[in-house]
Parts: C-alpha cells; sequence; structure tokens
C-alpha cells in the first residue's frame, strides 16, 4: 500500500515539475481564494471584537435636573440594579461630572472661560446603565420609562441612549455587509480555482497521454492510473495553503500596530494570530486540499476514461 502511494506521489511530482507555469498558474489562483478566506477570517475577529468592545463601552445615561437630592438619585440607582438585562449602575454625582468635564476639555479655552462665567454646577447627576445583552436595550428603557411616568411630576430624569444604540446598528450592518462581500469573493474565487485546476489537470493528462497508454497495455489498475493526477491537485491545495498562510506574517506585522493606534479596543491583531496559526493554517489546508482534489477528480472523471 505504501509502496503504491509513493509511486503514486512521485508520479504526481514528476507531473507537476513537468506542467510547471500551469501548476504556478493553478497555486496563484488557489493561493487568492485562500488568501481571500484567510482575510475573511481576520476581518471576522477584528469587526466582532471591535463590536465587543463597543458593545462593553455603551450605555443608557440617565440624567437628573440640579435640584434632585443626592438621595432620590441612590434610590432611583437601587430601583434600576433590579430591572431585569442590567449588568451595572454607576453614579456620578454633579461635581464629579464637572470634573470630567473640565478634564475633557482642558485644551479648550473658549469652553474654559464660559464655564468659569457660569454660577454654580450647571452640570446634571446621572446614572449610567450597562446592559448585559446590548441587543436587548429596548426593555431596559420601557423599564426606566414606567419608573420615571410613576416618578412625574416630582421628580423628573432625562434618558439617553439612541444615538449610542444607533452606532452599534450601523457597525452591525457593516459587520454583516462585509461577511457577505467577502463569503461572496470567496465563493467567486473558489469557482475560478476549480475552473483553473480542472484545466491543468487536463492538460496534464493530454500531456501524459502516451505514457497512460502504456500504463494501460501493461495492466496498470484505475486507481494508479488516476492517482497522480488527483495527488497533483492536492499539492497544489496544500503548496496554496502554505503560501498564502507565509504571505500574511508581514501583513499581519505590519497592520496590528495601526489596529491599535486606530481602533481603541485593546486589540491586538499580531497575537491573535500567533496564538491562532495552526487553526488558521489548518483551515486554509482543508479548503485547499478539498478544492485542489475536488477539481482534479472532476477532470478525471471526465477527460480520463480508464
Amino acid at each position: 500500500m505504501f509502496v503504491k502511494l509513493k509511486r503514486v506521489i512521485k508520479a504526481a511530482m514528476a507531473s507537476f515539475w513537468r506542467n510547471g507555469w500551469l501548476s504556478t498558474a493553478t497555486i496563484l489562483v488557489m493561493a487568492s481564494t485562500l488568501f481571500v478566506i484567510g482575510g475573511l477570517l481576520l476581518s471576522s475577529y477584528l469587526l466582532n471584537s471591535t463590536l465587543a468592545s463597543f458593545q462593553q463601552k455603551i450605555d443608557i445615561s440617565v440624567y437628573f435636573p440640579p435640584d434632585t437630592p443626592e438621595d432620590a438619585v441612590l434610590d432611583f440607582k437601587s430601583k434600576f440594579e433590579t430591572i431585569p438585562n442590567v449588568s451595572a449602575v454607576t453614579y456620578v454625582s454633579q461635581a464629579e461630572a464637572l470634573e470630567r468635564f473640565k478634564q475633557d476639555y482642558k485644551t479648550n479655552q473658549i469652553i474654559v472661560d464660559s464655564l468659569n462665567e457660569v454660577d454654580g454646577n450647571p452640570l446634571q447627576a446621572s446614572l449610567n446603565i450597562r446592559a448585559a445583552d446590548t441587543s436587548r436595550f429596548s426593555e431596559i428603557v420601557t423599564a426606566l420609562e414606567k419608573l420615571k411616568d410613576a416618578a412625574a411630576p416630582k421628580i423628573d430624569f432625562t434618558i439617553d441612549y439612541r444615538e449610542r444604540v444607533k452606532a452599534i446598528d450601523k457597525l452591525t450592518k457593516i459587520i454583516a455587509v462585509a461577511r457577505l462581500s467577502g463569503a461572496g469573493l470567496s465563493l467567486a474565487l473558489a469557482f475560478m480555482a476549480v475552473l483553473v485546476t480542472l484545466n491543468a489537470v487536463r492538460m496534464a493528462i493530454y500531456t501524459a497521454r502516451d505514457e497512460i497508454n502504456v500504463m494501460r497495455l501493461v495492466g496498470a489498475t484505475a486507481w494508479f492510473i488516476r492517482g497522480p493526477f488527483l495527488m497533483e491537485g492536492i499539492i497544489d491545495g496544500i503548496i496554496a495553503a502554505v503560501g498564502a498562510t507565509l504571505l500574511y506574517f508581514p501583513i499581519v506585522w505590519w497592520l496590528s500596530p495601526k489596529v491599535l493606534i486606530y481602533v481603541d479596543s485593546g486589540i491586538d491583531l499580531r497575537s491573535y494570530f500567533v496564538s491562532h496559526l495552526f487553526s488558521f493554517f489548518a483551515i486554509l489546508l482543508i479548503i485547499g486540499v478539498v478544492l485542489g482534489a475536488l477539481s482534479s477528480f472532476l477532470a478525471v472523471r471526465r477527460y480520463l476514461k480508464v
């Protein structure tokens, strides 16, 4: 068995080198397909990590009028904490809000001067509510509005969350479109890779037609005749997977610092790539081998009658 397999691999390698340019073209197309699939895997991680980071930062802010007693605000804090899906409620006093405002706009002299001219503290105390599941924000808002109606007109407060939710919804839609686009491009390139490999195997069969006739005459089995062509497609897939994976090393090393700068989410693309290198390569290798084997099988079945 191993002797036969060794002969098949040897014959496949001979055919691979004999059809050098055709093999190179096949590998390039397959590598392009696998490269796009790899990009889809990495971009999916980036987009999902960015979305998760934004979801962790997003909250619902409830602002109270300046004359609201602190005890009343803290009482509402206790009530808000009992709402289902609420993971945390943070109290920000008027003094703390003013200090944060000054810190945020300390470089803007106009705002600093305007704030100094205002008597007292114009900012409101607030409660920042964090959700366990951001997709259920509407349930929390409904509960808040019921508490607001129950407290009116004695105590009123403002619920602010819509702009934040719009940003999350927009990012979610971008992720969905990116996934669909990437999947569509991957399928198109995979189809192209199958066609190129199919034609490459057809040319290999045509080039080796005399050898095939001799093997038929000496009684070679169908597996022994077809095997090298199937193996050649698998070899193309393996080389394409290795090439696509190696190509990502300089790209990830170049891109990782830029991701850390432009996306404030603690995403370390380099560490993720290194820690998932085996699974990343395994996915590309499996897809490459399947593409190569499938294309070769279709070509052999169509063009090689034994």
